[in-house]
C-alpha cells in the first residue's frame, strides 16, 4: 500500500492536513529547480512585492504577507540584495523604516521567465476546472484565515 493509498482511506481532514505538508515539500522542491537565480521563497518575496502599487513594503509588511516571521524575510532579503534584485532604502517619513524596491536586474529576470511561468502554471492546473480553482481557492483562503485567527492561541 503506497502513501495514496493511506490518504484514501484517512478521514479526510486528517489526510488533507498532511497533504499540505508534502504539497509545500514538492512545491518549494520544483520551484528551487525552476528559476536559476533564485530559490521559490525569494521568488515568492519578489512575487509579493507585486501586491504593494500604492508604496514600496517594508520587511515587516511582507512578513505578514507572505506569513513568515520578519527574521525569515531579512534572511531572504539579504540574499536578493546581493543579487542585485533589490535595493532597500530609508523611508522619507520615517528613518527607522527601510522600504523594499525591485532593481531592473528584477524586471528583466521577470521577463526573462514569463513565457515559463505560464507555462507551469498550465501544468500546475492541468485538468482543473475553473470552477474547481476557484473552490479551491475560496477554501484555502478560508483555511488561512483560521489560522491566522488561532495564532498561538491553542496553547494550554
Amino acid at each position: 500500500m503506497n502513501a495514496s493509498d493511506v490518504l484514501q482511506l484517512m478521514d479526510h481532514k486528517y489526510a488533507l492536513f498532511g497533504l499540505f505538508f508534502a504539497f509545500h515539500n514538492r512545491l518549494q522542491t520544483v520551484g528551487d529547480s525552476f528559476y536559476e537565480e533564485i530559490t521559490c521563497k525569494q521568488f515568492f518575496l519578489l512575487a509579493c512585492m507585486n501586491l504593494y502599487q500604492e508604496e514600496a513594503p517594508t520587511a515587516n509588511e511582507l512578513a505578514k504577507t507572505m506569513g513568515c516571521s520578519r527574521q525569515n524575510v531579512k534572511e531572504i532579503l539579504n540574499s536578493l540584495e546581493k543579487k542585485k534584485l533589490i535595493r532597500l532604502e530609508v523611508d522619507k517619513e520615517d528613518k527607522r523604516k527601510r522600504r523594499v524596491y525591485l532593481t531592473e536586474n528584477a524586471l528583466r529576470m521577470a521577463n526573462k521567465y514569463q513565457e515559463k511561468e505560464t507555462k507551469f502554471l498550465k501544468y500546475l492546473y492541468e485538468g482543473i476546472s475553473e470552477e474547481e480553482i476557484d473552490s479551491a481557492y475560496s477554501i484555502i483562503s478560508k483555511i488561512e484565515e483560521n489560522l491566522k485567527r488561532m495564532g498561538g492561541n491553542l496553547k494550554e
